[in-house]
């Protein structure tokens, strides 16, 4: 969980995203409470819940920029997933329980690349062992001493000799985990999670199996430390870290919310609009859903929701969804100074990303600040005649 402050998150932010400063301080303020919460004690603590974020504004203003750096700012699982995906249930379309079924892939995911890092040395050391039994099987029992020990000064001559890199094309034969056979399933919307259990059920019929396999010495070695590396982490702690992770910190952005808004000249029961608002409720309201990985709530999972609202309002939602999105933040049309500024101060902005590619074919490039205007300018001219795209 991070600790920054507003100030300092809203900085952070500014590297990558220009202007949209009152979108900024929302999503920062909600990070922060988010730390406050956790430091007061229980039963107080459970009682806090989030509070959901609606993101107004046209297309490409960095509604969903803003959300995935927050995740980032703040090491927490998080899943962009669009409303016009989901449907109520019995129709054709995916549920909306899916969405936590994922983020929790998604934590795990994290989780394991985190507890991974944290046995990388450890893993490291016990791959270089056995690369070198490899390269320089072990003496037999009942030699003498003078022979264990040439045949340990030879092994520390290939260890210097590997860890300079000396060995790394050398081709060595190692025992190494079968690679399971991949099966795919395909199976009718809403049944997500069956499939997802039989496709792990396959999978780990073959688990277990090793195969002797010739690799070169580098490759081995990355195979060996990953192996090992999964051998010293353990699931059942992984799972349970992963879950609290998701339950205290997940992020879910949800794009295109407008699209499910039932606009006022609709007529009759709308499937693909109410529907999907209806289920969506108790998930933003806070429920339980059974994950592969247990049982996971919804309680404290923060929810940014986005649309450009062109053809509807946000008071065409039914009212216990917009009750559940209490900060409401208008996002601005990009304007030339704006486009000027995305081209030239980001960290990554477009045209460093290019100086750099074009660099690799040893061409210099260099833009001049009358052509980055002459680009924003061209920008601004078409969103304003045509349809805003960003």
């Amino acid at each position: 969980m991070s600790s920054m402050t507003p100030r300092e998150i809203v900085q952070e932010l500014d590297k990558f995203i220009i202007g949209q400063d009152p979108a900024k301080r929302a999503v920062a303020i909600a990070l922060r409470n988010r730390w406050r919460r956790m430091q007061i004690s229980e039963p107080l603590q459970g009682e806090i819940t989030p509070k959901n974020i609606l993101m107004i504004g046209p297309t490409g203003v960095g509604k969903t920029e803003i959300a995935r750096r927050l995740a980032r700012l703040a090491e927490a699982p998080f899943i962009k997933v669009e409303a016009t995906k989901f449907t109520e249930v019995g129709y054709v379309g995916r549920e909306v329980d899916s969405i936590i079924r994922d983020l929790m892939d998604v934590a795990v995911k994290l989780t394991r690349e985190r507890e991974t890092q944290k046995v990388r040395h450890r893993a490291e050391d016990a791959a270089e062992e056995k690369v070198l039994d490899a390269l320089l099987p072990p003496a037999p029992a009942g030699v003498t001493a003078d022979v264990e020990s040439r045949d340990s000064d030879t092994r520390q001559k290939f260890r210097k000799m590997f860890r300079e890199g000396k060995l790394d094309d050398k081709e060595i034969e190692v025992d190494v985990a079968a690679i399971p056979v991949g099966v795919e399933i395909m199976a009718p919307p809403g049944m997500e999670e069956m499939s997802s259990q039989l496709q792990s059920l396959f999978q780990n019929m073959g688990a277990g199996r090793r195969k002797s396999r010739k690799l070169k010495v580098r490759e081995a070695f990355r195979l060996l430390t990953d192996e090992e590396a999964g051998r010293l982490v353990n699931e059942e702690d992984l799972k349970a870290a992963a879950l609290y992770s998701v339950e205290q910190n997940g992020i879910v952005f949800i794009d295109e919310l407008d699209k499910v808004a039932r606009r006022g000249d609709t007529q009759g029961v709308d499937v693909s609009r109410e529907g999907v608002q209806r289920d969506l409720l108790p998930l933003v309201e806070g429920c339980t859903v059974s994950t592969k990985f247990g049982m996971v709530r919804t309680d404290h999972i923060l929810f940014i929701a986005s649309g450009a609202f062109h053809a509807s309002k946000p008071s065409d939602l039914i009212p216990e969804l917009q009750g559940r999105f209490p900060i409401r933040v208008e996002l601005s049309a990009l304007s030339t100074g704006d486009f000027v500024r995305i081209l030239t101060e980001p960290d990554a902005s477009l045209t460093r990303q290019y100086t750099a590619l074009l660099a690799t074919e040893g061409v210099t490039v260099a833009f001049a600040d009358t052509g980055v205007r002459r680009l924003a300018e061209i920008a601004f001219h078409v969103n304003s005649e045509q349809e805003n795209i960003g």
